[in-house]
């Protein structure tokens, strides 16, 4: 089986659980640090002409990291794409098993199992709080509604205050972020870097959570560990 993959969270479990499998893949896909592939663009622009070079057998890919006419370019060029939807952790777990399945692994792997037994206790706070969840800066933009990290939050007793948004990704003026008054700021470190200099300082008075942003919006083999590391995060920030 030859398999590219456009999305960094499906290049992780791939390559963990089908060795060898993976031909390509992105300039993102930075997980394992010692995948040797041939990279083929960014997840927005990949480069087709690379892909096609391959002869992959699959290429994966996800509803919203990839842009559809890359994708009907492949089909067009008669490669099998998969195209996942992940919204929600279970939903996460279906999908990662259905792709792993059509890559060719023998059988459902053991981190999957245990991502799935972590999302089904995880670690949830006696009150629930709120809070508001800056994705980039320059603009600031916020996580809206839809979203898999949404879903992450709210199983840890989080409801970021712009999951009613009418767009999945808004555009937010700092000042309306500060007026929210979250229990908490939530800066992962991805897509937009932000780091104990630079993001904290735009919420003078409120509590803000750095979390690693590959717990908070991957959905490969740090899912087992996403749950604790996100609550203790969380848990920091509010003490």
């Amino acid at each position: 089986m030859r398999v590219v993959s456009l999305v960094p969270s499906l290049t992780e479990a791939v390559a963990r659980t089908v060795p060898g499998a993976l031909v390509g893949a992105t300039d993102w896909c930075t997980h394992p640090a010692a995948l040797d592939v041939v990279r083929v663009g960014g997840t927005k622009n990949p480069q087709t002409e690379r892909i096609l070079a391959l002869a992959p057998d699959l290429v994966v890919a996800n509803e919203e990291e990839n842009r559809a006419p890359d994708l009907d370019a492949l089909r067009a060029a008669g490669v099998e794409v998969l195209v996942t939807e992940v919204r929600t952790v279970p939903q996460a777990v279906t999908e990662l098993d259905r792709v792993l399945t059509a890559c060719g692994a023998p059988s459902r792997p053991r981190w999957l199992d245990e991502a799935q037994a972590a999302w089904a206790d995880p670690p949830v706070p006696g009150r629930r709080v709120t809070a508001v969840v800056p994705v980039w800066r320059r603009p600031w933009m916020a996580l809206g509604r839809d979203t898999f990290a949404g879903d992450v939050l709210a199983r840890l007793g989080v409801d970021h205050l712009y999951a009613g948004h009418a767009e999945r990704y808004p555009k937010v003026p700092l000042d309306e972020l500060r007026a929210a008054r979250p229990d908490v700021v939530v800066l992962p470190d991805e897509p937009y870097r932000f780091t104990a200099d630079d993001g904290p300082e735009a919420f003078p008075g409120l509590p803000c959570a750095l979390v690693d942003g590959r717990y908070l919006t991957w959905y490969g083999p740090s899912l087992a560990r996403a749950p604790r590391a996100l609550a203790a995060a969380l848990r920091a920030a509010r003490r």
